[in-house]
């Protein structure tokens, strides 16, 4: 039994830039997302693929590694991502409003299969639930996901081993009608998890009157967690002398829906770098 499936977790890369030292970081997580964008004579669709993940980890960057599994077999291999096409001109969108932290990097697919990888990818629509499909659902406090990832730089020795954590939805209403740009789950996330995909957890049952959820579907991106402080005050005057910020245990996520707003706007519909789906 598998409540994910293994397109998803083939789907999630760890991203990786170098160091002072010359050594590779990975300290954050993308995920390939892929648009339909036409199809062969013999009916076969061709896909465009985009690389996301926040736009605080492309920031300041011009190249970036990838780390990508050759398949079911062989260790995982690290690929070189321009990320300016010339000084201050990145090669990646993000959103017109900028509280939302999500990158948008189209990938040339065709190169990387040529380079003999097997690529999973989130298809649009058929694997994403964006606030209207989240609604018709009945998505609510409660409803369960899944969080993919490589906090703390875990991405496993030869091969990327991609990280699931459980969690649940602790606040969405306020998303799903438009007042606020992000939900909240609740689960811990580390350095390393930004950019991850949120996974909603498929179920077997629900309360009566209300809809079972029985699909696996992309509804987020992980933004950071949500911090609180807590004081120290000194014994003698009584004023706070250190501050320490904690992790709440409560992480925020950007809906779906603004992936799909940067892919409109910077990213027209045209036949260009795809992947065929074999």
């Amino acid at each position: 039994m598998t409540l994910l499936a293994p397109d998803f977790l083939d789907a999630v890369v760890a991203l990786g830039f170098m160091s002072p030292d010359g050594t590779i970081v990975y300290s954050a997580t993308g995920f390939f997302i892929g648009r339909a964008e036409g199809t062969r004579e013999d009916g076969q669709t061709l896909w465009r693929l985009f690389l996301v993940t926040n736009s605080h980890v492309f920031e300041g960057q011009e190249n970036a590694k990838v780390r990508i599994n050759p398949g079911p077999e062989g260790p995982a291999g690290e690929y070189d991502i321009q990320l300016l096409r010339g000084e201050n001109d990145p090669l990646w969108k993000t959103h017109h409003d900028p509280e939302i932290d999500v990158a948008v990097l189209p990938i040339a697919a065709g190169k990387l299969q040529k380079a003999g990888l097997e690529i999973g990818f989130f298809r649009i629509p058929q694997h994403i639930a964006n606030l209207e499909k989240c609604r018709e659902e009945g998505l609510s406090e409660g409803d369960g996901v899944f969080v993919l990832g490589f906090p703390m730089g875990l991405i496993g020795e030869e091969r990327n081993y991609v990280i699931a954590r459980s969690g649940g939805i602790a606040r969405v209403r306020d998303a799903l009608y438009s007042s606020s740009k992000d939900f909240l789950i609740d689960t811990f996330i580390f350095p390393g998890n930004s950019g991850g995909p949120v996974i909603l957890r498929p179920e077997a049952f629900s309360i009566v009157g209300t809809k079972t959820i029985t699909e696996s579907y992309l509804i987020g991106i992980v933004k950071g967690y949500v911090p609180y402080q807590d004081i120290a005050y000194s014994l003698q005057t009584q004023r706070p002398r250190v501050v320490f910020e904690e992790n709440s245990g409560l992480a925020s996520v950007h809906p779906i829906d603004f992936i799909l707003d940067i892919l409109d706007v910077g990213f027209p519909v045209q036949p260009n770098e795809v992947m065929e789906d074999l």
